[in-house]
């Protein structure tokens, strides 16, 4: 039978003290209950228990949080206090196409791409960019381009046909229409070349 070494990290017991006034204790309690956004609240709960003077080990399993992240915490309310404690730090990935958003913004205006995939050819090609369909989606959402459906002219398309139906039936239901016997609904699709306005 194989046996899997089994690895421990023992982190070190950190002597972080910070005095707590009442005011602040009062505070931290206070924002612990009834501040919106709950990572901040425990991060109010944490100080709170440290100012309640309960030991390392006994907050992190209260707050279900790991050493490291009762380290940060404790050294953000050295940094700044309870304020520093409200700032929320998420991080949030900006995609590199977006350096070059105006160019692409201006080319895509100019000529719409008509598919992702030619908009992902193009942005490959004028950026060196190389993304996925998907990537490429999201940054054109992004940018304010949506998705259209198009339809397409059949290519078979008879123009004598088509005159023969424009003289014969549209014309004269159009004359009864302006002279008040008929009554015509048209539906015709929304047309749209490229960026809403």
């Amino acid at each position: 039978m194989f046996k899997c070494p089994i690895f421990v990290v023992n982190f070190p017991s950190i002597m972080i003290r910070i005095d707590f006034s009442q005011e602040e204790i009062d505070l931290l309690d206070w924002e612990r209950r009834h501040h919106p956004h709950p990572r901040v609240r425990q991060k109010m709960e944490v100080l709170y228990f440290k100012a309640m003077g309960l030991p390392h080990g006994q907050i992190e399993s209260l707050c279900h949080i790991a050493r490291a992240t009762l380290v940060r915490y404790l050294r953000q309310y050295q940094e700044g206090g309870v304020g520093e404690l409200r700032k929320l730090r998420f991080r949030q990935p900006e995609s590199a196409m977006m350096e070059y958003r105006d160019e692409l913004e201006k080319s895509f205006a100019e000529n719409p791409p008509a598919t992702v995939n030619e908009a992902r050819e193009r942005i490959e090609r004028e950026t060196q960019l190389k993304r996925s369909p998907a990537a490429v989606n999201r940054f054109l959402k992004n940018i304010g381009m949506e998705r259209r459906k198009v339809g397409s002219v059949p290519a078979k398309a008879d123009p004598e046909k088509q005159e023969a139906f424009v003289e014969q039936k549209l014309n004269p239901r159009l004359a009864e229409m302006e002279n008040g016997k008929r009554e015509i609904f048209l539906s015709m699709p929304r047309i749209s070349c490229g960026r809403p306005s």
